[in-house]
């Protein structure tokens, strides 16, 4: 099952406790589903839940049932062709069926409970997201222009910042940023959902960091093996050149280990100088050798 077919699984579980929150959210189905005109309103799911919780929604909103329930597997279809039950639906929500255009009547809308509800609805019908182990987006598509248009103002007042777009004749509401998914999906009733957005992100920036860390270390690793290539060539140039005996016991002496443990790191070949040095004293006299050899090219 997909992340998406999950959250509205999840959605489906909210309780329909409360009748203006059922309005509210059949409101949501019916701006959002694949036809709300005058003569028919047809809701189409794939969602097993969906399609459950539809008859009981309607029944508790309405009180009435839809005139053609599915029939068989795959896609879900339930219309409503009924006259008197469309008028019934249209008058609810203030609307004249013979509009040329519907809106979305804020006065449904009024309480923060019935607002979380509608767009639990819409999103049922005619919303999207993205498996947040993929990417971050969420969207609603709707064919009614002026409804996405006034839903845009409705979820701006939630203090959510959606963008809009416009995609084969429908408009469309959507989130690209996953903290906007993730108090969304809280609003409407799917904390499990936003919570797993969340650990998501979480994963995601881990897994960032580590990889930054380990491109840090290799590039230190390669700036290690290129020093201590140079210090070889240079003691081998200085000891080419009979320089190297010259030298203090104690560039001779580093100069040995180098030779002797090419790949030690600095403070590893600090520890085997007799006595053991610091790693700053190590590094010094390194240089001082590297220096010495140049002069001999």
């Amino acid at each position: 099952m997909s992340f998406a077919a999950d959250v509205k699984t999840e959605l489906c579980r909210a309780p329909l406790s409360r009748r203006c929150c059922a309005q509210a959210e059949a409101y949501g189905v019916l701006l959002y589903c694949n036809t709300f005109q005058a003569g028919q309103a047809r809701i189409v799911t794939e969602n097993e839940a969906f399609s459950r919780r539809l008859p009981v929604l309607f029944k508790k909103a309405f009180k009435l049932a839809f005139d053609r329930l599915p029939e068989g597997e795959g896609k879900q279809v339930f219309v409503i062709e009924d006259p008197v039950k469309l008028a019934v639906l249209h008058q609810t929500f203030g609307d004249h069926p013979r509009a040329l255009a519907l809106h979305l009547n804020f006065a449904a809308v009024e309480e923060d409970c019935c607002r979380a509800a509608f767009l639990r609805g819409a999103f049922l019908a005619g919303g999207s997201v993205t498996d947040p182990r993929k990417g971050y987006h969420l969207e609603l598509a709707t064919s009614h222009h002026s409804v996405s248009r006034e839903v845009l103002a409705l979820m701006r007042e939630l203090d959510q910042e959606p963008k809009a777009a416009q995609r084969k004749g429908n408009a469309v509401i959507y989130f690209k940023q996953s903290d906007k998914i993730e108090d969304l999906l809280t609003c409407i009733g799917a904390p499990l959902a936003a919570m797993e957005v969340m650990n998501a992100k979480l994963e995601r920036d881990i897994r960032g960091k580590v990889n930054r860390r380990v491109n840090c270390d290799a590039a230190n690793l390669d700036k290690a093996v290129e020093a201590a290539m140079a210090q070889v060539e240079a003691i081998r140039r200085l000891e080419r050149d009979s320089v190297l005996v010259t030298l203090p016991d104690k560039l001779r002496e580093v100069a040995a280990l180098r030779l002797a443990h090419p790949e030690d790191t600095l403070a590893q070949l600090a520890e085997r100088c007799d006595p053991p040095i610091t790693k700053s004293a190590l590094n010094h006299r390194l240089r001082k050798l590297v220096e010495l050899g140049r002069e001999t090219e």
